[in-house]
């Protein structure tokens, strides 16, 4: 791994500007507003993220006789707020999210804290389209681009590492292009070769009859979602900074689920929102601080830029590679 070009101190402050420089810049491009996240969440809401089947964290109150959640991220509640606040159509919010994802398997790119923008954006029902999902996205992306040349301009010996523009191509495409690879091994040949990539339409098999990741029934529609991965050069890797994608609507929940409407609405107050067309249409995700931090900042391991608890081989692997964990 290569020597690191920022100290702590640096790093601390760097880490700071990049956040405040790219929350203004997301918050602009897609009207944001910011607002209050919670940590948890009441089980029986059916708002946390379920992810790809993880447990969370969860707890009783003394005061409450009912079990609590430990978000894993924020989708469904951020469509819920959405409607509960009295937001209109092209108006959205963001929140600055923290969570624990318990079952995470911990690596340089992995922790169990997780910090992201969570942001979700009212949209109407003729914006349900893939090329509406890629003006999004390169909306995200400028902000992003904008970002690093602020940062670029405090510290001269980062590099620009980001691609002029961002390449976009289906899942399915990608599996053509490499039918004999891994999922995995298919982001990194895609995203050394063009350095920033949006890969859409994950969570229905490929061809070899696996998806090109797993993903959540309930929130995004499989064939209107994707991932922004970056090519990190200090790992040599593929790094994904954003999940996001058009929220399901009734048909799309229903042929995720294949599952009857009645059953679907009785799961939680959520999915009858969903099936009963309450909630607003949007499109929404979360956008990793913590790696889009490692990314800009040149960072080997996420445990440069947050703090967290590491088991004993990652930390063995920082001290034999000069690398100090916060």
């Amino acid at each position: 791994m290569k020597t690191k070009k920022l100290n702590l101190k640096d790093t601390q402050y760097a880490i700071d500007k990049l956040k405040t420089i790219f929350s203004i810049q997301l918050a602009k491009k897609l009207n944001l507003t910011r607002v209050s996240a919670p940590l948890f969440l009441k089980k029986s809401s059916g708002l946390n993220d379920g992810l790809a089947g993880e447990k969370p964290v969860s707890f009783l109150s003394k005061d409450i006789n009912e079990e609590l959640e430990i978000v894993h991220s924020l989708a469904k509640w951020k469509r819920d707020a959405l409607l509960k606040y009295g937001f209109s159509i092209h108006e959205g919010i963001y929140a600055d999210m923290n969570a624990i994802r318990k079952e995470e398997i911990l690596d340089n790119i992995h922790s169990i804290y997780v910090d992201q923008w969570d942001w979700e954006l009212i949209i109407n029902k003729e914006e349900r389209t893939i090329n509406y999902l890629k003006k999004i996205v390169r909306k995200i992306y400028s902000a992003l681009k904008n970002t690093e040349k602020n940062i670029n301009k405090i510290y001269p010996i980062l590099k620009n590492k980001l691609a002029k523009n961002i390449f976009f191509i289906s899942s399915n495409k990608l599996y053509d292009l490499y039918p004999n690879e891994s999922p995995s091994k298919r982001e990194y040949l895609i995203a050394k070769k063009y350095k920033s990539v949006f890969i859409y339409q994950i969570g229905n098999n490929l061809p070899d009859g696996i998806p090109h990741s797993k993903r959540a029934k309930d929130y995004d529609d499989w064939m209107l979602n994707g991932d922004i991965i970056l090519y990190d050069e200090v790992n040599d890797n593929a790094l994904e900074i954003s999940s996001m994608g058009i929220r399901v609507n009734k048909e799309s929940l229903i042929k995720q689920f294949n599952l009857p409407e009645d059953k679907i609405s009785a799961i939680s107050p959520y999915h009858f929102k969903i099936i009963n067309n309450i909630l607003p249409l949007t499109i929404g995700g979360g956008i990793g601080q913590s790696r889009i931090a490692m990314f800009l900042l040149e960072k080997a391991h996420i445990g440069e830029v947050q703090v967290s608890v590491w088991d004993d081989k990652n930390i063995e692997k920082a001290n034999e590679n000069n690398i100090i964990l916060l």
